[in-house]
């Protein structure tokens, strides 16, 4: 009896309104880590599967992906639209499970540096991403509605002499580099950004063509492109189905296809693993059983974002980072500090399509772990404080019923660059994982967005439920990714050199 696989052409399960609020329960898994969230339960429709499904018996795909975040979504999109493959997208949760709008999607160049091995492909995303904009109008539709487009600006502030230095040097780099970027000194710094605490010793880089987007619209808008080929039989998904083993050849040693909960999907040309910081624990568990060790040494490195709905006591006017998000400084001081925890905090301002204010951020190695500090939250607060002094008269304990905070697994390399490429050993395997180097702007929350969670331990009722959701994981590295491994899984040239994020440099 054939088997069969779920083409969902339908687009509306997951939109929403840039002002939709979570609150309704669900729940679901994603390599190991379980999913709730809540949305309304008045606009459950919008997230509802279509109810007329087409249906597909085929299980042989040209190409197979594992992982339906944003860069899994996006390398389906790039070879939907740029050839003539089919495409199979396999998750064990869902994508866009109710919290994927959480993340910021900053699109800022900023706190970047040209030359730096991650330049070229930042470059090449940031450009893309302003392509897609701008053919979005070309379509007659709205960026602002289909991606939560905005165009922020970035400002980094420094307030020390060195990192004035700093903030000059990086300006001169960036105009070089063919954007344009500004030094502000103290009183442009005050009179673009008023209730900035600016001093004789504050001055700031200014890129004022830097966007941000909102990442649960973009997520939706890449997915209704995608389900657009499933007519064509190009396209399926297969959700709520863990991967259990991958499948090799017997004549040539070559994996032919992977095995989940329900089916078995042959692939003729490859195997893509963007399974985000649980990438490496999928690759060690499933080739173990061939004899082969493969150490992918891609980590969760766990981050807290605070956000303030419809908040208008701060007058924000751009997207800001201090000069020290650059290095994001470890601290030594923090209350709830352990010993190899590695605990920063830095501050980001800025306030999305929704009018909601989002502060952050904080980094740290707690394993997998998801459960909410409120030191870190405290900690952030005071940060962005010392920023912006008007904060000071508020209590945190005051703006609790417009407060959410965010948590997030990052995949950290300890490079700082993602792996793209082919397995060594594995030709028609590629991993695209470990982008914690550049969060969707690999900006903020530089995840691979695969998945959010919700932690719900210390929740007690509805309302206090509703309060934290995990930050998904976009990337301003997706576009550029995607590019990146159809042209490798093609044969073609690639845009940008790919051997600075060779799978092999961290497995040698």
């Amino acid at each position: 009896m054939a088997t069969h696989c779920l083409f969902f052409p339908t687009p509306n399960f997951c939109r929403r309104s840039i002002t939709h609020r979570s609150a309704f329960s669900s729940r679901s898994i994603f390599f190991g880590a379980s999913l709730k969230v809540h949305t309304n339960r008045n606009q459950l429709g919008r997230f509802s599967r279509s109810p007329t499904p087409i249906y597909c018996s085929s299980q042989e795909f040209d190409v197979v992906i594992v992982g339906a975040g944003i860069i899994g979504l996006t390398i389906a999109r790039q070879f939907l639209t740029s050839s003539d493959l089919s495409v199979a997208i396999v998750d064990k949760a869902l994508p866009c499970s109710g919290a994927t709008g959480a993340g910021q999607g900053y699109l800022w160049m900023a706190h970047k540096t040209p030359g730096s091995d991650i330049w070229d492909l930042t470059w090449r995303s940031h450009q893309l991403w302003k392509m897609l904009a701008e053919s979005l109008k070309e379509q007659g539709l709205n960026p602002t509605v289909e991606l939560g487009w905005k165009k922020t600006g970035s400002l980094l502030v420094g307030r020390t002499k060195a990192q004035l230095d700093m903030l000059k040097g990086r300006v001169k780099q960036l105009n070089e580099a063919g954007l344009k970027a500004e030094y502000l000194c103290n009183s442009d710094l005050s009179e673009l950004e008023p209730d900035l605490f600016v001093d004789k010793d504050s001055a700031g880089a200014f890129l004022p063509d830097d966007c941000q987007l909102d990442a649960y619209l973009t997520v939706s808008y890449i997915e209704k492109v995608n389900r657009s080929f499933a007519s064509k039989g190009r396209y399926a998904e297969f959700y709520n189905e863990p991967v259990k083993r991958f499948i090799r050849s017997n004549s040539n040693g070559e994996v032919k296809a992977i095995e989940t909960l329900s089916h078995t999907l042959h692939s003729k040309k490859g195997i893509i693993v963007a399974a985000g910081c649980w990438t490496g624990c999928l690759i060690q568990d499933s080739f173990r059983n061939w004899g082969m060790e493969l150490d992918v040494p891609v980590r969760p490195r766990k981050g807290h974002l605070l956000v303030l709905q419809n908040f208008d006591y701060l007058q924000l006017n751009h997207g800001l980072m201090e000069a020290g998000y650059v290095d994001h400084p470890t601290l030594s001081d923090i209350e709830s500090s352990e010993d190899g925890r590695s605990l920063s905090v830095s501050m980001t301002a800025t306030v999305d399509a929704a009018g909601n204010l989002l502060i952050g951020s904080s980094r740290e190695f707690v394993g997998f772990s998801t459960e909410l500090d409120e030191s870190v939250v405290r900690y952030i607060w005071k940060r962005v404080a010392e920023f912006f002094p008007k904060l000071e008269l508020l209590s945190l304990s005051d703006l609790s019923a417009n407060r959410k905070v965010r948590i997030g697994l990052r995949p950290y390399m300890p490079d700082g660059k993602p792996m793209i490429g082919p397995v060594p050993g594995l030709s028609n395997v590629y991993l695209a994982a470990g982008h914690e180097g550049g969060g969707l702007s690999m900006g903020h929350w530089r995840q691979d967005f695969i998945v959010l969670f919700l932690s719900l331990s210390h929740a007690t009722t509805e309302q206090d439920i509703d309060k934290f959701i995990f930050v998904p994981v976009s990337d301003i590295f997706a576009l550029g990714t995607a590019e990146m491994v159809a042209d490798t899984v093609l044969g073609h040239p690639t845009k940008v050199d790919c051997a600075p994020f060779a799978v092999h440099r961290v497995l040698d």
